[in-house]
């Protein structure tokens, strides 16, 4: 079973709503989802830093949810750690607003992604089928 490692804002209910909904889904696909939301609960600030990048070395892929005029400054960071591991990060849009310098994206992190998924309805979908093309 592959693990994922879902990186995103987690600050709203919404958000985290959200994250729960991907997370699910991917669940009943067959990955193993690292979740923060739920890994970090009461944790102070140092131990969501240690748990997080653990979380992020043990992953087969990122899966970074890149909603927001500006994306979350943690979910980059998860990201370049990633890349930098050489574990494939897919980006999920699901924001009609346009920002950043490629279609809705940083350039480094559009670039640098394994997949990248824009799609309002069927990003759960998109984003098994996308694993599921690397392998995962």
């Amino acid at each position: 079973m592959a693990s994922i490692y879902l990186a995103g804002p987690l600050f709203t209910v919404a958000e985290m709503s959200f994250n729960r909904e991907v997370s699910k889904y991917l669940n009943s696909k067959g990955y193993d989802v690292f979740l923060p939301q739920e890994e970090c609960l009461d944790k102070n600030t140092q131990e969501i830093y240690q748990i997080c990048k653990k979380g992020v070395e043990s992953a087969d892929a990122v899966v970074a949810v890149m909603d927001g005029a500006d994306a979350d400054s943690g979910t980059c960071w998860e990201c370049g750690y990633a890349v930098a591991k050489e574990i494939p990060v897919l980006l999920v849009r699901t924001d009609i607003r346009d920002s950043g310098d490629t279609r809705g994206f940083n350039a480094m992190l559009y670039y640098g992604a394994a997949a990248v998924i824009e799609d309002r309805t069927n990003y759960a979908e998109k984003i098994a089928e996308a694993l599921k093309s690397l392998n995962l």
